[in-house]
């Protein structure tokens, strides 16, 4: 039987996964899967929007917020494995998927690898390429200031590179939640989660195989993964839509909630129509 809220949780590939659901039974399933190194309750908002007319489930990866981190090595693969496993034990035989950052990794993955399990994809702030030598070995160091000088430094550090500068006058609630969420996550998953990040392979050359709608949306002023990230992925997908999400960094949709909702409705209408032909790029 399904049970609703914000706090439940489920059992799969032996550790106890946390999630919430919302809306009603028989709408379309919308799967959001959360950035590192933050949690589930990171799309409060877009649960809240969505809610009457979907149903609506976000859930934390293993080793985040309420999640366990099981036993097994972390890694894009598995991340993909819990997800379709979750999806299994809610009897959710297809959904559309909301990913940003690793949640966008994790998502355009279970696409290529089930693609009869979805009917739309949103990657937000992603990419396809794998790390390069440079950010692998960023990648390593911050495992090793992570181990030495703890989580909240780590925060601290971190903190200024997902976020626009407007956004630190602007979203000081917002970057509070954030930092909170960094730092409610252990030492090892975190550990765990960049190793993952570092080992994970490109997924460009598979990205014309996609035949589902997708929607990309990416901060105008992130640093992490940039436009021209989102632009690549949009050029090699032909079903297919870009929008810069303007005011906002890595985190659009907490920097600039009011345009990605917007978007991100105007997508699901069209996907529920199955009046998709998307080519455009623009930033409104």
């Amino acid at each position: 039987m399904r049970r609703i809220g914000n706090k439940i949780s489920i059992t799969i590939n032996n550790l106890t996964v946390s999630y919430s659901d919302h809306g009603p039974d028989d709408a379309p399933v919308i799967l959001f899967i959360h950035g590192f190194p933050l949690n589930k309750s990171m799309w409060d908002i877009q649960v809240g929007v969505l809610k009457e007319n979907y149903r609506v489930i976000a859930y934390d990866i293993r080793g985040h917020g309420n999640s366990d981190p099981g036993i097994d090595e972390f890694s894009i693969e598995l991340f993909v494995k819990d997800l379709l496993r979750f999806m299994e034990k809610l009897e959710i035989k297809k959904a559309i998927l909301c990913g940003l950052s690793l949640g966008g990794y994790i998502a355009l993955n279970a696409v290529l690898k089930y693609p009869d399990r979805f009917d739309g994809l949103i990657l937000n702030d992603t990419q396809c390429i794998a790390d390069t030598s440079e950010i692998k070995e960023n990648r390593c160091l911050a495992i090793i200031h992570i181990m030495k000088n703890g989580v909240e430094q780590y925060a601290d550090e971190i903190i200024e590179n997902l976020f626009a500068r407007q956004s630190f006058t602007k979203n000081k609630n917002e970057i509070a939640a954030v930092t909170e969420m960094i730092i409610s996550t252990t030492k090892q998953s975190l550990c765990n989660t960049l190793h993952a990040l570092a080992e994970r392979k490109e997924t460009c050359d598979q990205l014309p195989e996609i035949n589902i709608p997708v929607l990309i949306m990416v901060g105008k002023e992130d640093k992490i993964t940039p436009i021209a990230a989102a632009q690549q992925m949009h050029e090699m997908i032909l079903n297919s839509k870009l929008k810069i999400i303007q005011h906002a960094g890595h985190l659009s949709n907490l920097e600039n909630s009011a345009e990605f909702n917007f978007q991100l409705r105007k997508f699901l209408e069209l996907v529920g129509k199955r009046s998709f032909c998307f080519s455009d790029t623009d930033g409104n």
